[in-house]
């Protein structure tokens, strides 16, 4: 990052109370803060936690110090992502470009990445790791990221409705070394992938899953700002994963993965849906952090 600006120490001291004082009032967490200034400067956590910084006459700093304060005012006014004022957000091992055009990638679902992992080892096919993965809906990239990283021999295939989303998916792509290995396409969920029909090893895909009825009782952060494409699941929050789950069939290899991300308590229906289907085997629910089911994984039979 080229700092174009400089702020004294006691400047920043002064700025840093303010904006904390401010961001507890609106119940937001100093470590937010801290990360904004992070982002803004050369500072690193433990210079914050220590103060370490306010003794110094010159420190370096992307934006003048009333631009910083807007970007703080429209975190707690406005309540906009953190996530989304600073452009980047850290994901697995990645630094991804995210904006309002895409969802902002969860922690959680860094361990979609690591369950792909353990079921390919226990697929009763051998060879799913060289072979053609999809990421559907893939957002900001994060998914087809993780994968390509995860299987180099492997192919993915990064599939989003919206152009704005893969224009950044690709950038993330770039920036992360994975071009080469990803593939791009504009369109609904398999409908660009027809040339993939019975060749492919694995589907992974964060879909939308939140029931239309829930979206106005979403954080605002969440309902105002991000994408409510990538939110909004119908009238039960099922929509894409049971589409998902009639049509990816169609798609998959003898033993190929179904994996995909829902909303807590969703995984009794979800199950079901993948038994009623016949095409699926060895069907299981996989927990998160906090041992809350959150995840269906299926093979084809």
């Amino acid at each position: 990052m080229a700092f174009r600006f400089t702020i004294s120490g006691p400047e920043l001291e002064q700025w840093y109370d303010w904006a904390k004082q401010e961001g507890m009032s609106a119940q937001i967490s100093p470590s937010e803060l801290d990360w904004l200034i992070m982002a803004m400067t050369p500072l690193d956590s433990l210079s914050l936690r220590l103060g370490l910084f306010k003794e110094r006459s010159q420190i370096p700093i992307n934006c003048p110090l009333s631009e910083l304060t807007q970007l703080w005012q429209r975190r707690v006014k406005q309540r906009v992502p953190l996530q989304y004022l600073v452009g980047v957000t850290p994901w697995r091992r990645f630094s991804l470009k995210v904006s309002p055009d895409v969802l902002i990638p969860r922690p959680e679902t860094e361990l979609i990445i690591d369950f792909a992992l353990k079921a390919a080892q226990h697929s009763p096919n051998p060879h799913l790791s060289s072979g053609h993965w999809v990421d559907s809906g893939t957002g900001s990239g994060a998914i087809a990221l993780g994968l390509a990283d995860s299987f180099p021999q492997a192919t993915i295939h990064a599939v989003d409705t919206s152009m704005e989303a893969l224009t950044i998916a690709q950038e993330n792509a770039i920036k992360e070394g994975f071009s080469s290995q990803i593939n791009f396409y504009q369109g609904s969920w398999w409908t660009p992938l027809e040339h993939l029909k019975g060749q492919v090893s694995a589907m992974v895909s964060n879909p939308p899953y939140i029931p239309t009825s829930l979206l106005s009782q979403l954080q605002p952060e969440v309902k105002e700002h991000e994408p409510i494409l990538a939110l909004d699941g119908g009238n039960d929050g099922l929509e894409s994963i049971n589409y998902l789950i009639n049509t990816s069939p169609h798609y998959l290899i003898s033993g190929g993965i179904f994996l995909v991300e829902m909303m807590a308590g969703q995984g009794e229906k979800v199950a079901k849906l993948l038994q009623e289907s016949s095409h699926y085997q060895d069907i299981g629910i996989l927990p998160d952090l906090a041992g809350i089911g959150r995840f269906a994984l299926a093979y084809r039979c």
